[in-house]
């Protein structure tokens, strides 16, 4: 491996060792055996560097993610059903990503004072988005607002349940817990669209003919005086 790399594998080790907020420039030289010039050289910063280190694990999750979603469900599954197979699946890696998982959130805090972590961290935010589309629904978030919004979604749920799983993992959410939740905001939405619907319908309709003639019809005492 290069520089670069070594500083890389040197930076996830530190990070799953001491965390994000403990881990300084020394460590993560002497973790990769290279110089503290060599820091500076290839990442800039060393903040740069553990977020790239971050980011790095994170893509190590999603392949684990897309491999784990490539498994074939029944054929007969329902869409709730391979909603519910597919986050058991997501959530069953989670144990294994804890420490990157954690330091991601650790970063998050960084995001508000450095500009180029909250870039760096967009970044990835946005590479998320996409790749949560395309895994979960085989859409093009590139190319589509829609698909955009649904990785949004997905982004969204992924981070409040790494959120609550790190901080109370025994209450976090279950895949069940998920497709319940999901399947009665469902059901609640169509209820009031069809609720709505129906009231349009019985709402009263004016008759043409009345309303013209209404329309053109002078107002009491509206007459010319002569």
């Amino acid at each position: 491996m290069g520089n670069r790399e070594d500083l890389l594998a040197g930076a996830k080790r530190c990070l799953y060792e001491k965390g994000y907020g403990r881990t300084t420039a020394r460590d993560i030289a002497a973790a990769s055996g290279t110089s503290l010039a060599a820091i500076g050289y290839h990442f800039k910063s060393t903040e740069a560097l553990l977020n790239a280190a971050i980011l790095q694990a994170i893509e190590e999750l999603g392949d684990e993610i897309q491999r784990a979603l490539a498994t074939e469900l029944p054929p007969g599954a329902t869409t709730l059903e391979r909603f519910e197979a597919n986050w058991k699946r997501v959530l069953e890696l989670f144990p294994k990503y804890r420490r990157p998982l954690s330091a991601s959130v650790e970063a998050y805090a960084t995001a508000e004072h450095v500009p180029e972590v909250r870039q760096q961290l967009a970044a990835g935010l946005e590479e998320g988005r996409i790749g949560l589309a395309q895994m979960f629904h085989g859409l093009d978030a590139t190319a589509d607002r829609t698909a955009w919004a649904v990785g949004s979604f997905y982004q969204a749920l992924m981070s409040g349940l790494v959120v609550q799983w790190l901080i109370d993992p025994e209450h976090a959410p279950s895949s069940k817990d998920l497709t319940d939740a999901l399947r009665t905001i469902v059901a609640s939405v169509a209820q009031a669209d069809a609720k709505g619907t129906a009231q349009k319908e019985k709402a009263p309709k004016g008759t043409p003919g009345k309303d013209k003639a209404r329309k053109g019809k002078a107002p009491p005492g509206g007459g010319k005086q002569g």
